[in-house]
């Protein structure tokens, strides 16, 4: 990407004269991941699915099945594996958005499974 790019400006008196901007060259980064504002984003999202929260973990009638806690930079999950009193947890983390995304569709589909009444894993 060039170091500097060519924007026009216009002055007082109505002439055209031409003006250096410098732009970033990492114009395409995303932005820096930020645990607390990914666990937010993952409550609203299993708010969005009817999860209470409560006492730090997400429930599915009066059931936990998603805990997630910050640890620095790293956002750590909890998935129960099956719908029970108290459940075996799968463990992630998510150390950026994508992994973030990917751990929201896999808590839908098992929501969405747990509410039809099927078990399998």
């Amino acid at each position: 990407m060039p170091e500097r790019m060519i924007a026009p400006g216009i002055c007082y008196l109505g002439a055209h004269r031409v003006t250096r901007v410098a732009m970033s060259d990492d114009f395409f980064t995303p932005p820096p991941f930020d645990a607390a504002t990914a666990r937010a984003t993952l409550a609203r999202a299993l708010r969005d699915l009817k999860l209470a929260e409560r006492n730090g973990a997400f429930e599915l009638n009066g059931q936990p099945v998603v805990r997630a806690s910050v640890d620095g930079a790293v956002l750590k999950l909890e998935v129960a594996k099956r719908l029970a009193r108290s459940p075996d947890w799968e463990y992630a983390q998510a150390h950026d958005h994508a992994q973030l995304r990917r751990f929201i569709d896999d808590v839908k589909k098992r929501v969405a499974r747990w509410q039809d009444g099927r078990s399998e894993d």
